[in-house]
């Protein structure tokens, strides 16, 4: 397994190299974002682990480039404890997990194998539910031929709704899970954007339903 560091503190950066190699994992450190970047847009990593605030180039900036160029490597970003806004955004702009500072070695490694193994499941751009399917690549929804395009949490939304066919999913699961543990985001948000999806489901004239589990959560029904 091969992991980029790209951190600008060079004691972190040096520490963060020790822990990995002696668990067998390749290292490569960069101390500034651009080389990040160029390191990064080669697309050998099995995971980058990216701190936020660096110079020539910010790590968010760094984060959105790679997305941008369809660079799927999972990224662990690096932030300071009380910057929620930056974990939000990280998270946003296509962080795969992120990791506050200081840490212990334990949970670093933890993560570590938690993102290479995603990266080595099957990924597909195209997930179904009964008479709909959800586009990763273009961020749409559709049936039979009628499509509509979705934000990015409304994506985020569907795909867990999909992804857990028929199981009833908390509204703090969605939370957590898009817009991070400790973010501030309150109920209302989800059950927001649950009915912008009821509406496009609508649109799509799709038999596929959001159920409510009043106080609880959501989940899919309709599908074959």
């Amino acid at each position: 397994m091969k992991i980029l560091v790209v951190e600008d503190e060079e004691a972190l950066a040096d520490a963060l190299s020790e822990i990995l190699k002696r668990n067998k994992y390749s290292v490569d450190t960069v101390y500034d974002g651009e080389d990040g970047l160029d390191y990064g847009l080669t697309d050998i990593y099995d995971c980058i682990i990216l701190d936020i605030m660096l110079p020539k180039m910010n790590g968010l900036d760094v984060l959105k480039c790679l997305r941008k160029r369809k660079i799927s490597t999972p990224v662990l970003l690096l932030t300071a404890k009380s910057d929620t806004e930056d974990k939000i955004k990280g998270l946003d702009s296509g962080a795969d997990d992120y990791l506050t500072k200081p840490f212990v070695s334990g949970e670093l490694l933890a993560r570590v194998r938690s993102l290479t193994r995603r990266k080595g499941e099957v990924v597909t751009d195209e997930f179904t539910f009964g008479d709909i399917a959800l586009n990763k690549s273009t961020f749409s929804l559709s049936k039979d031929g009628q499509f509509v395009k979705l934000s990015l949490k409304e994506y985020q939304i569907m795909e867990m709704l999909i992804a857990n066919p028929r199981q009833l999913i908390p509204k703090e699961r969605f939370i957590e899970k898009i817009w991070g543990y400790e973010s501030d985001v309150e109920y209302n948000n989800v059950e927001v954007y649950i009915s912008f999806l009821r509406k496009k489901l609508s649109v799509v004239g799709s038999d596929v339903t959001i159920k409510t589990a009043r106080g609880i959560g959501y989940f899919l029904e309709g599908g074959s």
